[in-house]
């Protein structure tokens, strides 16, 4: 159905994903209304000052933006000022601290060693236990690093991250954590990487502040509201869009501890805990997220990885077994739903980094205005990664 551009489009979630489709749709002359169940805008990305220290906090864990796409880049960067961020992370790991990722100095320090990178190589390939097609995260992991690296720095904090065996997790989780055979600490190797000076929150209030866009905050917004609205992108989860009539997709959350201390309490922004018996897993120091202002005190948060309950913040999907046929239901329940259109890492039941939603969205919104020219209709998904 072609839709006029006073005609109403819903989108359900006011993070990155929903902002983006707004500001382009709302840009090509479409009325928009945006809904949000909490009270603020930005989602999991929801930045705010800490009243006792000032410090910007990331209320629900820390985001950095970080991208090699030039268009997703520009975009963010009409709504805010990005201030240059160089993410490092230190590994607390028995009683001794390394640099992640796993690079040339960490490799050295844990071996007590002064290999060059060849060395290094060479001594890694006399650990590696050979697996043409490692079928879970422990084998991947043995594969390709050794037992040392993989006991002392991924199996106990892959325990408390994911509350399971690493042998029940998927091989592609580790793909994120890569060796380095230099002295690089950067955690991020992308050519784009920063921080909104004001914090996301503002970033995302500043993309919605358009006179096309409505946003409607404390407003959950379900299936039954969809069909008021001539089409209506939907960011939360798909599994709750659909009442979990096939059941509760699973998630792991996040419970924060707020800790306070003077001057510089753990000198970076993130310290990885990787032994098993330490029970949380990192602990970010927020002041470090912004180097360019100054604070006498610090906030701190302690982070506790569990599976989420029913009225819990969903944060990372699972995708385990389970998971997965029960998404593939849901996705036939998506696809045979006509007006709706889901995106997101809650709508599409996917890991995905800021730039990555922001790009699937950008695709989506141009996608959406291809049908209207053309009458035809938008698919429930954009994406093929579903």
């Amino acid at each position: 159905m072609k839709i006029g551009q006073n005609s109403g489009v819903a989108i359900a979630g006011a993070g990155f994903s929903g902002a983006t489709v707004a500001r382009r749709l709302a840009e090509a002359g479409y009325r928009v209304t945006v809904f949000e169940s909490r009270d603020h805008v930005a989602g999991n990305c929801h930045t705010v000052r800490d009243a006792q220290t000032g410090v910007m906090v990331h209320e629900y864990g820390p985001h950095i933006f970080h991208t090699n796409d030039r268009a997703v880049w520009d975009f963010v960067s009409r709504f805010t000022r990005f201030e240059t961020y160089r993410h490092t992370v230190v590994a607390n790991a028995g009683g001794h601290t390394y640099a992640l990722p796993i690079n040339l100095g960490t490799i050295n320090q844990l071996f007590k060693r002064n290999f060059s990178p060849a060395e290094a190589k060479a001594h890694l390939d006399t650990l590696t236990h050979a697996c043409e097609m490692p079928e879970n995260f422990e084998e991947q992991a043995l594969a390709l690093m050794g037992e040392e690296i993989y006991r002392t720095f991924f199996e106990g904090y892959t325990r408390k991250q994911w509350g399971c065996d690493p042998t029940h997790l998927p091989a592609s989780i580790l793909k994120r954590m890569p060796l380095r055979f230099d002295y690089n600490c950067r955690y991020f190797s992308h050519q784009y990487e920063g921080m909104p000076r004001d914090g996301y929150t503002a970033l995302i209030e500043t993309m919605l502040d358009h006179p096309n866009i409505e946003v409607v905050l404390n407003t959950a917004f379900s299936a039954t509201d969809a069909v008021r609205w001539d089409h209506v992108f939907w960011t939360g989860p798909i599994d709750r869009f659909f009442d979990y009539r096939l059941g509760r997709l699973g998630y792991r959350t996040l419970d924060f501890e707020r800790i306070y201390g003077e001057g510089d309490v753990q000198g970076c922004a993130v310290m990885n805990y990787c032994d098993a018996d330490v029970p949380w897993t990192r602990i970010t120091e927020h002041k470090h997220f912004a180097p360019w202002e100054t604070h006498k005190n610090s906030v701190l948060f302690r982070e506790y990885s569990r599976a989420a309950g029913p009225d819990d913040i969903p944060f990372y999907p699972i995708r385990l077994v389970r998971e997965q046929d029960m998404l593939r239901q849901y996705v036939d329940l998506a696809q045979a739903t006509s007006g709706v259109t889901f995106l997101g890492r809650l709508g599409t039941y996917r890991y995905l980094d800021m730039d990555v939603s922001v790009r699937e969205a950008m695709d989506t919104a141009e996608q959406f205005l291809l049908t209207q020219v053309r009458d035809t209709p938008l698919p429930a998904f954009t994406t093929a990664a579903i």
